[in-house]
């Protein structure tokens, strides 16, 4: 680990930084912080609330936690402004039942997001992943919207689980594009068919772990209504 951070990692970082940066890595000392996700999963508790990563976690290769966090801050604000009394808290733990759905287009945009971009980028061998990358990468130079689709929900501005949905299924396409084009054979079809597979492979199981009703259908959640 310290060879690899010297010799590959340390030619990337600023030059002011190598010294310090070098010598760190001479001293041993180095952790491992392990990453995993955490839908929400609401436990209403009397006198409590959970938010931030306490409640819901996501990958943080999108640095997506704090964007859920303020969202999540601005919508209690909301619920908070026409109480007159914090007294009651069984009360209040049935009210504040009407946070959590309303917060899930936001927080469920951008875990999917962070959740499917990690599994792409994650080191993998396969030739299927590999195109898939590459046409990441590819799509957002197209400009216009295909790059400012993805910039907007990476950043919270646009919270729409169905955009997340559009936008990664049409970089899929756009993949198998690149690889029929100009002339098709049966290994790039064979690639192009697994390409598809792979990217429904990851979105979906994490679709289905935020909760589709709740993500795609907040107002048909009955608490939905106590908040608006």
């Amino acid at each position: 680990m310290a060879q690899y951070l010297k010799t590959v990692i340390a030619p990337q970082i600023p030059h002011e930084l190598q010294t310090a940066f070098i010598s760190a890595t001479e001293k041993g000392n180095m952790r491992t912080m392990p990453n995993r996700s955490m839908p929400a999963a609401p436990y209403p508790t009397p006198g409590a609330l959970l938010m931030g990563d306490a409640f819901n976690m996501r990958h943080p290769l999108t640095g997506g936690g704090m964007t859920v966090a303020l969202s999540d801050v601005i919508l209690l604000r909301d619920l908070l402004r026409p109480l007159r009394s914090l007294d009651n808290a069984y009360s209040l733990c049935k009210y504040f039942e009407s946070f959590y759905t309303p917060r899930k287009p936001v927080a469920s945009t951008i875990n999917t997001l962070a959740g499917a971009l990690y599994k792409v980028f994650s080191a993998s061998s396969d030739s299927a992943r590999e195109e898939m990358r590459q046409a990441c990468f590819d799509y957002l130079r197209l400009g216009g919207v295909f790059s400012s689709g993805p910039i907007s929900i990476l950043s919270g501005l646009n919270p729409r689980p169905l955009g997340v949905v559009l936008h990664f299924f049409a970089v899929a396409v756009y993949g198998v594009g690149r690889l029929l084009i100009p002339f098709p054979s049966p290994k790039r079809l064979w690639i192009g068919a697994r390409l598809i597979s792979d990217a429904s492979g990851i979105i979906f199981p994490i679709i289905k772990a935020e909760g589709i009703t709740q993500m795609f259908f907040p107002v048909a959640v009955p608490a939905y209504y106590r908040a608006s």
